[in-house]
């Protein structure tokens, strides 16, 4: 069999690899399982042809139009498609009409599919809200976009919301395992053999977009020329042209030092912390998440209170990252990874943790303070429920009282630094201590 052969033996119609591997089922959708997994609202819905008006939220390449299409497959109503692109009012009246003449004369639902909703100005959107209102056509949005910042606030509220969540490499590995073995539909026919470390390859590549991760795999079949017994052999080198990335091979172990080194970085040099975060990206393939997720931590165990701001740059970083991908989102996480190495230093919280932590091992059991017990009922002050002094009562909104058990009264576990602005934290503690003895 030769490239020709292929050409027209898999690609009917002209249709790529990742067209016609496109989910049909419940059963071959990957990942969200968070909406349609076992018993999960959206799922049962689907499987009773009883979806209701739906508004589907999430990046690019998480099914959102596949998802559409499986419960299209599902429903024995009509199922119309419009995007918001190239959509007018008066599209929308037509399909409201029909969806009208469906109803009134065969007693048939219609489903109007909207991509890209979050591109349909208000006239447009206020257009479709009668029919919904009025159960004349089941409305399902899909959007990039926020929807509570793109979507009429009258359509959203008589929409259940799903967002969709970003798919892993093990979701691309699992579609392009699919490709491989499936012989109708894939290139299950084809006598290929592709390296574990090919396939990996392609899927960190492809950062979870599957339909790259497909591209790139019916583009390594197609160049790759069989050898003497025919076998097509996709190696890493096939591979990595296919993707068009360079990739530096890194084990485990490899991983966790860069990982390691990048920590450390955050402690202490920005030049470093930048280049170990693009060096695993870019170079290794790593899952800008990993970072971002060590990034987070960091904030709070080597920066903490000195400088809270550092975390919050951390988690708007995390969620640009979310919203718009890879490549572009380099830039949020970059800002967010310089913030944090140029803020003061505190490691004041996870000594404050471990303090907290040692200090069970000496107290096996806690009681709780007579005066901070619950008094919302009859009888707490015949218990002895009593004394509790309310801090707002009192000059500077604190009072010296006991909040700790009896066992460990006295006991010191946070103490703020002289690092950003702890400091103002510590002068703070001090005062509250010297109230505490009367001074």
């Amino acid at each position: 069999m030769d490239l020709f052969t292929y050409e027209d033996a898999s690609k009917p119609a002209g249709r790529l690899l990742a067209d016609r591997m496109r989910p049909r089922t419940l059963d071959e959708y990957l990942g969200q399982d968070h909406i349609v997994g076992p018993g999960k609202l959206l799922r049962r819905a689907i499987e009773a042809d009883q979806v209701s008006s739906i508004l589907l939220y999430g990046p690019p390449g998480t099914g959102k139009t596949t998802l559409a299409n499986i419960i299209s497959n599902a429903t024995n109503g009509e199922f119309v498609r419009l995007n918001a692109v190239d959509a007018s009012v008066k599209d929308v009246r037509e399909a409201i009409e029909q969806a009208k003449a469906n109803k009134a004369m065969y007693g048939k639902k219609t489903i109007l599919f909207l991509d890209e909703v979050h591109r349909f100005n208000t006239s447009r959107q206020d257009a479709l809200l009668p029919a919904v209102e009025q159960g004349i056509l089941t409305l399902i949005g899909a959007t990039t976009e926020n929807p509570f910042h793109h979507v009429n606030g009258a359509l959203l509220s008589r929409s259940t919301l799903f967002e969709l969540k970003p798919l892993t490499h093990e979701h691309s590995l699992q579609a392009m395992r699919r490709a491989l073995a499936d012989k109708e539909r894939g290139l299950g026919f084809l006598p290929i053999e592709a390296s574990e470390e090919a396939l990996q390859h392609i899927a960190r590549m492809a950062n979870g977009d599957i339909r790259r991760a497909l591209n790139a795999l019916e583009l390594a079949a197609l160049t790759t020329a069989p050898e003497p017994d025919g076998t097509i052999r996709i190696t890493l080198e096939v591979a990595e042209e296919s993707i068009r990335r360079p990739t530096i091979k890194a084990d485990e172990s490899t991983q966790y030092d860069v990982l390691s080194a990048f920590h450390k970085s955050v402690r202490g040099s920005s030049d470093a912390a930048l280049y170990w975060f693009l060096y695993a990206v870019e170079r290794l393939g790593m899952d800008p998440m990993t970072f971002l997720r060590r990034l987070i931590v960091a904030c709070s165990e080597d920066i903490g209170l000195a400088n809270p701001q550092a975390m919050v740059q951390a988690v708007t970083a995390m969620d640009a990252y979310h919203k718009i991908g890879w490549p572009e989102a380099k830039y949020n996480i970059a800002q967010a990874i310089l913030f944090a190495v140029e803020s003061p230093k505190s490691n004041s919280i996870p000594i404050a943790i471990a303090n907290v932590m040692a200090s069970f091992e000496r107290t096996k059991s806690a009681d709780v303070p007579m005066h901070l017990r619950d008094t919302h009922y009859k009888g707490a002050e015949q218990l002895g429920h009593r004394g509790y002094k309310y801090p707002h009562d009192y000059p500077g909104h604190y009072v010296a009282q006991q909040y700790v058990p009896d066992a460990i009264r006295g006991a010191v576990f946070f103490e703020a630094s002289e690092q950003g602005m702890e400091e103002k934290m510590r002068v703070n503690q001090q005062l509250r201590r010297k109230a505490g003895r009367g001074e």
